[in-house]
């Protein structure tokens, strides 16, 4: 499957489709929390930090400094014009080549990353370089053989199967990191609220900030959009939770 370009259309779109609330981001710094120690200052890498969503909420939770890495220049101009935060440090990289030394991160986060990296072994090594030993990594990925159970793949299964080519299985992740020398700590599942509502939710997804869109034409994408407008009636237009995979594993 092609890499998907994010200078093309994506950083125009994505922070306000895939933006978190502040309740969603807490969930998320808490459930990272869990894994490490209550000391602060913690040093934190954000590792295809994107537009920034999480990058300052890691400064703040855990004390910062928080390095956020993204290889997309436009993507890392809506993080330096939206996301500051006086701990923040944004930078041009890549898994592969990450701009920092040694052992001087605490803790690094992928969050719906690892499915863009290239080289996945030489990326492993170097954030196992870049890492402390006893720190921690954060691998939150969408799994090939266990995807989310999201209420427009319930109307559109052919969506989910496009979206489900893009990800590696939970042993492949896995195995992506052990081979090269970190330890599985745990698979944790984080229940967190994507939206208030059902006509939030599909505003969003309007938008087409996810990468699946860029994996299929214009005739799927518009059918599926079809399909969802004729089961709105249907559908729960409540809070929309999501459950998401959160792998830890320690340096």
């Amino acid at each position: 499957m092609e890499n998907v370009d994010y200078d093309e259309r994506l950083h125009a779109v994505y922070a306000a489709g895939r933006q978190m609330s502040p309740d969603a981001l807490q969930t998320w710094m808490q459930a990272f929390g869990r894994h490490l120690p209550e000391t602060r200052p913690l040093v934190w890498l954000d590792l295809g930090s994107g537009t920034g969503r999480m990058t300052p909420s890691l400064a703040s939770a855990f004390g910062g400094p928080a390095y956020g890495v993204e290889p997309s220049g436009k993507m890392r101009a809506q993080a330096l014009a939206h996301a500051g935060h006086p701990a923040v440090t944004y930078a041009a990289g890549s898994g592969e080549r990450i701009p920092l030394p040694d052992a001087s991160c605490d803790a690094a986060l992928l969050f719906f990353v690892w499915h863009h990296v290239v080289d996945r072994e030489a990326a492993a090594l170097e954030l196992r370089r870049v890492v402390k030993p006893r720190g921690k990594l954060f691998v939150q990925a969408n799994l090939s053989d266990r995807m989310p159970d999201l209420w427009w793949f319930r109307v559109v299964p052919e969506w989910k199967k496009v979206d489900a080519a893009q990800f590696r299985s939970e042993e492949q992740v896995k195995s992506d990191f052990t081979n090269a020398g970190w330890t599985f700590v745990s698979r944790d599942e984080v229940t967190w609220l994507r939206s208030a509502n059902l006509a939030e939710d599909l505003q969003r997804l309007k938008l087409r900030a996810v990468s699946t869109f860029e994996h299929m034409n214009e005739e799927v994408a518009e059918a599926g959009f079809a399909s969802i407008e004729a089961a709105l009636p249907s559908l729960d237009d409540g809070p929309q939770p999501e459950t998401s995979e959160l792998f830890v594993f320690e340096r």
